[in-house]
């Protein structure tokens, strides 16, 4: 759901992708209901497995796996934790709850990104 809510949300600041560590294979049907009763597109979201060569070249990396990322892959510097609760087999209330709880902070993020991008620019 992040990067659904990311592409839509923040595009001017987030270039969105996602993988996971353990991922399904396939984007649960409630998953995509959800994004779509909330006016994102579900199209083009994969279940992928994440990749050292995709953390490499990532300048910030969300992990919302629950498990420290150091355990996972090196990085470190680039990470930011967000705990979110897998909705995974969940009713669609908990999965509107999770929702609203990434838009709250894919909205956060976008907006240090967007002073951080002003403030450059009025550096320079």
């Amino acid at each position: 759901m992040a990067e659904a809510i990311a592409r839509y949300d923040a595009a001017d600041v987030i270039d969105a992708s996602s993988a996971g560590v353990s991922p399904l294979g396939f984007i649960p049907d409630l998953t995509k209901r959800t994004l779509t009763m909330n006016g994102y597109s579900a199209d083009g979201l994969t279940s992928a497995k994440t990749t050292q060569d995709a953390c490499d070249s990532a300048d910030i990396i969300i992990n919302m796996t629950g498990r420290r990322w150091g355990e996972i892959f090196s990085n470190q510097e680039k990470v930011e934790d967000w705990i979110v609760q897998d909705p995974y087999e969940a009713d669609p209330e908990t999965y509107q709850r999770v929702l609203e709880g990434i838009q709250r902070r894919i909205a956060q993020l976008a907006k240090g990104l967007r002073d951080k991008r002003e403030h450059r620019a009025t550096e320079i």
